[in-house]
């Protein structure tokens, strides 16, 4: 874990010799600076992560040798879909981060009707491509070999309309009966959170009739990029990795 790691999209093989992305090579010479010769792990998203070696640094390329692949995975046993409404400012970026390292495994951003926040079409593309990158890096500090994947931005009644697979669907209410406690263990789960100013009343409903139960995380009402990154730690700890073993 002490030794740089990067992503690359490109499908890594044992014994490859690859030109490292743009910005991962501008980051391993200018920032880490790295010579020729120093160790890296290089992982692709799809399994397991490789030994590798900065074998030269050109003006304009650095080129990587391969070694053997390791089998290591430090995925959570505990499936997690984020539904998170987008956050204004720097927000969203920090809740995709902090999610990634806490284990979530798909994070879909939707427009709720209390967003403050409003995306469409091509800033909406740039925006997803830039939070796929945010959870790419969170990867790559934290050790983790599959990158979750960030979806499209859609309207939350349209995400509320898809079925719910199983999983078990929970939204975050101070005044909600039950707490995380309370319900059984889960391997699969969808927790939705709402933007700046919570959930829109219709929208507690239309989430609460396709399944969506409301907890609660103690009597405070919490910010949105505190409630999300709050309720999955305490999955972790309930009901996933957090437990060891």
């Amino acid at each position: 874990m002490n030794q740089p790691r990067f992503y690359c999209r490109e499908v890594l093989a044992p014994g490859a010799h690859i030109d490292l992305p743009e910005p991962v090579a501008r980051h391993a010479v200018r920032v880490l600076r790295l010579p020729p010769g120093a160790p890296v792990v290089l992982f692709d998203g799809r399994a397991g992560e490789y030994e590798a070696r900065i074998e030269r640094i050109e003006k304009d390329r650095v080129v990587a040798a391969l070694g053997a692949w390791r089998d290591v995975e430090r995925e959570s046993g505990l499936v997690v879909t984020l539904i998170q409404a987008v956050q204004s400012g720097e927000k969203m970026d920090y809740t995709v981060q902090k999610a990634v390292e806490l284990g979530v495994s798909h994070i879909v951003p939707v427009d709720s009707r209390r967003s403050v926040a409003r995306l469409a079409g091509e800033r909406a593309a740039r925006r997803v491509a830039h939070w796929q990158g945010v959870a790419a890096a969170a990867c790559e500090q934290c050790g983790r070999n599959r990158v979750p994947q960030v979806a499209p931005v859609e309207k939350l009644e349209s995400w509320l309309a898809r079925p719910s697979g199983g999983a078990l669907r929970l939204m975050l209410a101070p005044d909600a009966e039950q707490s995380l406690v309370d319900l059984p263990a889960a391997k699969r789960v969808e927790l939705l959170i709402g933007a700046e100013g919570g959930l829109d009343p219709q929208e507690i409903v239309a989430a609460h009739q396709v399944g969506f139960q409301p907890v609660r995380m103690g009597p405070r009402t919490l910010r949105t990029e505190t409630a999300g990154l709050a309720a999955l730690a305490a999955m972790q700890a309930l009901w996933g990795d957090f437990r060891g073993g």
